[in-house]
């Protein structure tokens, strides 16, 4: 009986994971190797869906793109909640100022999305507030056509959904470093950029991680915001597994998923590989 204690213990996490996680790929996975026609799923054993996905150059194209959103948002992302994380952590020295201003950067999440990407529209549009208010200064002739229904649009929307998750887990990180090693630092003569590049950047390695993980993971699987920020423009595999949804191409749409999750698992593996988590936690 004590040997089985450990197992009853885990039964109840192990049956959720089997129910939510692992039976669902199985499904997701064997749908994938199904035919279809415009009408219905056809179960069968076939490589179609996937020889699609490989030889495809638009699908190509497409996942380049992705890559490349994923990419340059976690740019983006790393540069803003980096600093912002060391301004809260570091610069300011009050206690609640601290946690005021941390409160404030969660407001945006206090509503959905979707309104949150439909606010830049009418800043961003051609006859929004930024191009009538650049006109009004004389700063532009004409309206910019590149801020909205376009990449910059959906990767500022990208940036405005998910920087506070790189923000979170960095501000964290912060919060555990002894300031007694910034102190001796500064006692051997370090300057400000290297004691930030040699004590605080090495010890923010987890932090930082943990946003990566989360940015690049959450940008990987999105489609709504490439829908609505580019105009239909641009395209992401997300917002391809949608629309192969709608028109009921279910197993297309799964080889797709398996793919991209496959892709996606490689990038975290990458990542906990340069930067050891667990270790460093």
């Amino acid at each position: 009986m004590p040997r089985l204690f450990p197992w009853l213990q885990t039964a109840p996490l192990l049956a959720v994971l089997l129910v939510f996680l692992v039976i669902p790929l199985a499904m997701l996975v064997i749908v994938s190797f199904y035919d279809y026609d415009s009408f219905s799923l056809i179960p069968a054993f076939v490589l179609t869906n996937y020889k699609e996905v490989f030889t495809s150059a638009v699908t190509w194209r497409t996942y380049l793109k992705t890559l490349w959103f994923a990419g340059l948002t976690w740019v983006v992302t790393l540069g803003l909640g980096f600093w912002l994380a060391y301004f809260l952590a570091f610069v300011v020295r009050s206690p609640t100022w601290r946690m005021v201003l941390f409160v404030l950067t969660t407001v945006p999440f206090w509503t959905s999305n979707l309104i949150r990407m439909i606010a830049w529209v009418p800043f961003l549009g051609r006859n929004g507030i930024l191009n009538n208010g650049l006109m009004a200064v004389g700063a532009i002739n004409a309206p910019l056509e590149f801020l909205l229904f376009s990449d910059f649009a959906v990767i500022l929307a990208f940036v405005h959904l998910y920087t506070l998750f790189m923000v979170v887990p960095v501000f964290n990180t912060m919060m555990r470093i002894d300031r007694r090693l910034l102190e001796a630092a500064r006692d051997a003569g370090a300057g400000f950029w290297q004691a930030l590049w040699c004590v605080i950047l090495p010890l923010c390695k987890p932090g930082i991680g943990i946003g990566s993980i989360f940015v690049v993971v959450l940008v990987m699987g999105d489609f709504a915001t490439v829908r609505l920020m580019s105009g239909g423009q641009s395209a992401s595999v997300g917002l391809m597994i949608s629309n192969q949804i709608g028109l009921m191409q279910y197993p297309a749409a799964a080889a797709n998923a398996v793919v991209l999750l496959a892709m996606v698992l490689l990038l975290v593996s990458a990542m906990l590989r340069a930067i050891d988590i667990r270790k460093e936690l």
